[in-house]
């Protein structure tokens, strides 16, 4: 029995405890219930009378030594933990690198459009994305059986009709003329919604960005200055603009906006069709209806407008073939404007 004594003692000096995995092994090896210690105690009764006193003397002395190295090995290894930090770390791993992230092309393009409206005294303007039929269409002079008006090209959120998701920003553009007195001059960007298939030139949700100039004599010269403007300020200096005869419900007379393709300066390519021509929106001044609607006297008052939708630009300025891109949050795609500022 006092051989047994002995060698439990060795082995427990001998123990290396220097993480918290042979703290725990020596734990359960040499003080748990089920441990050597406890087994030698169990063993004390085979001990002859006259020596029981001795041998329990020489097991208690093993237990508490035992529970002292343990206490030893504990105390240690949570100083070192706080001297370190975290017992966890290695140290001799390499740094792992803190990665920036960087601006969506859609918010970087409508940042830039932005300031350059605000170069020329345009303000921003937003409003709700969920809205009603009056201003959505009725304001705007859409008649009741156009096709905007059907479920198939508008997401109608009641069986009236009458709460809906916006399908442009022209919304924005009656709430500003209702509770504002001209002069106006304002650019209203933001997202809208469109019930269309989606694929690689069109998508359900999408960003628009329109302005309104109403004040007393503006023509249609006005229009044209402030996009040729806006076209050479975004694509390059060398950009020219054309305005095609267009019809829109809340524009008289109404024109679509072309620019000269900055790819390929006008002589042809695939961007532009072989045309030398590329589409960025719709504009023309503002129909006497709309504004009489909005309590404005279209006798003293006339104004221009214009529309976009931000993906387009952002298509044709980084010459991005695929809408859905842009909704996808492919990392690969968003790291290549990292270096866009």
């Amino acid at each position: 029995m006092v051989e047994n004594i002995q060698a439990v003692a060795q082995e427990i000096e001998a123990a290396q405890l220097t993480n918290a995995a042979e703290l725990e092994q020596f734990r359960i090896t040499y003080i748990g219930r089920k441990g050597r210690v406890a087994e030698l105690f169990d063993n004390l009764k085979q001990v002859a009378p006259e020596q029981r006193r001795e041998v329990g003397q020489q097991l208690n002395a093993l237990k508490n030594r035992a529970q002292e190295r343990f206490d030893q090995a504990q105390e240690q290894l949570a100083s070192t933990a706080d001297t370190a930090g975290d017992t966890g770390f290695d140290f001799t791993l390499p740094p792992v690198p803190n990665t920036l992230g960087t601006r969506h092309p859609l918010s970087l393009v409508r940042r830039e459009i932005v300031r350059i409206f605000e170069r020329i005294g345009f303000n921003v303007a937003e409003g709700p994305e969920i809205e009603d039929d009056w201003h959505n269409f009725s304001a705007l002079n859409f008649p009741e059986n156009h096709p905007a008006r059907e479920m198939q090209d508008t997401f109608f959120l009641s069986e009236d009709k009458d709460k809906l998701l916006r399908t442009h920003t022209s919304n924005v553009q009656v709430r500003l003329m209702e509770n504002n007195q001209p002069p106006l001059r304002s650019i209203m960007p933001g997202r809208v919604y469109r019930n269309e298939a989606i694929s690689a030139r069109a998508h359900m949700v999408f960003h628009q960005v329109e302005g309104l100039y109403v004040n007393k004599g503006v023509s249609f010269k006005d229009l044209k200055e402030t996009l040729y403007y806006f076209a050479k300020e975004m694509f390059g200096q060398d950009t020219k603009i054309r305005f095609r005869p267009s019809f829109f419900p809340f524009t008289e007379p109404s024109a679509e906006i072309d620019i000269s393709c900055f790819i390929c300066k006008g002589e042809g390519c695939n961007i532009c069709k072989g045309s030398g021509w590329v589409e960025i929106g719709g504009s023309g001044m503002v129909d006497p209806a709309v504004l009489e609607s909005c309590k404005i006297d279209s006798k003293v008052y006339s104004g221009f407008a214009f529309g976009m939708g931000i993906e387009r630009i952002s298509m044709l300025k980084y010459q991005i073939k695929d809408l859905r891109l842009f909704t996808e949050n492919d990392v690969r795609f968003l790291r290549q404007f990292e270096g866009v500022i």
